[in-house]
């Protein structure tokens, strides 16, 4: 089916899989119900959610802790014994939420794993996938990635802050130079996550990047667009200490996430024309990223990728299914 958008799924839907939550938008309801499904098909038992005022209600998108521990949350094995490794092993400085890793089905902090492992599992996959994403690529070889990376957290000479991609790639091109696509993986967000404060060093660094039409823009420092803005930022600033000759700024997110994708249109809108030794910034969807991933890969791991993630048709049969006996007469 073509698509431009996702059903507002009916609350009688919703309340079945115990998904239903009033903060949700279109794409995130979807999103949580398909998780719930995809829990159900597995046999995972279901996890609790833990309110501020400490009480606690069963989640459809959530497992337990048992399952969490188990690494139920991802895709293999393999997969989550490097999640393990990553978090024993994170850089200093590193955010890791243990909770969202090991039991939140919706979070993209798992993804990141399960999407990008087995490129971190073979360098060669690596390179194919990188190559078909950033087609002007096509010479690279994949020497490394990294998850939840930054070249330097509070570096006075980088952003001084302590803001780091999900995930780095970093590669040599045949003629010896060394580049990096540093990722920002979406999946049920939306971009208009809480506002952090800057510090005082983007005001002399955003200008300084060459990034920027007016660098002095309000809205880049502002939700939706700063998380971007910081992430871009950080990109440029490594390749102007000297770390790489080359570098880019890549979004991967669902296509139907439409408040994302609106987010990545108004951030480029703010970019200058690229040029030489400018971090590019780039956007590309988790389908697309999953069709390389079958390609090049193992196709049946991006099969059941794709299914968990993005089978909207899933949420189709479930509102077909539960359609109402007294509106058919």
């Amino acid at each position: 089916m073509d698509r431009t958008h996702l059903p507002i799924v009916p609350e009688t839907v919703l309340r079945r899989h115990r998904v239903l939550e009033s903060y949700d938008n279109r794409f995130r309801s979807c999103a949580r119900l398909l998780q719930a499904l995809w829990r159900a098909e597995q046999e995972i038992p279901i996890g609790t959610h833990a309110a501020a005022d400490g009480t606690t209600r069963k989640m459809g998108s959530r497992i337990s802790d048992a399952a969490g521990t188990a690494g139920r949350n991802f895709m293999t094995p393999e997969i989550a014994r490097l999640a393990w490794r990553d978090q024993a092993y994170r850089e200093p400085g590193a955010m890791f939420d243990e909770q969202r890793l090991w039991t939140n089905l919706l979070s993209s902090h798992p993804l990141t794993f399960n999407a990008l492992g087995p490129l971190r599992l073979d360098t060669g996959l690596a390179t194919k996938v990188i190559r078909q994403l950033c087609p002007d690529l096509e010479d690279v070889e994949v020497q490394s990635v990294s998850f939840e990376h930054s070249p330097g957290r509070r570096v006075p000479e980088l952003t001084g802050d302590r803001t780091a991609w999900d995930a780095m790639v970093v590669y040599v091109r045949g003629t010896g130079e060394i580049g990096f696509v540093a990722i920002e993986l979406k999946y049920s967000e939306s971009a208009g996550e809480r506002q952090k404060e800057l510090r005082e060093r983007y005001a002399e660094l955003m200008p300084a990047t060459g990034l920027y039409l007016d660098p002095t823009a309000e809205s880049l420092r502002k939700p939706p667009l700063q998380q971007f803005m910081r992430e871009h930022v950080l990109a440029q600033a490594a390749i102007m200490r000297g770390d790489f000759t080359e570098g880019r700024f890549l979004v991967i997110a669902p296509e139907l996430n439409l408040p994302v994708h609106d987010a990545c249109r108004r951030y480029a809108g703010h970019l200058a024309p690229p040029a030489d030794q400018r971090a590019g910034f780039t956007t590309v969807t988790l389908e697309a990223f999953i069709a390389a991933l079958h390609e090049h890969g193992d196709p049946s791991y991006a099969d059941a990728l794709f299914r968990r993630y993005c089978d909207w048709s899933l949420i189709d049969d479930e509102i077909e299914a539960n359609f109402p006996a007294k509106l058919a007469g």
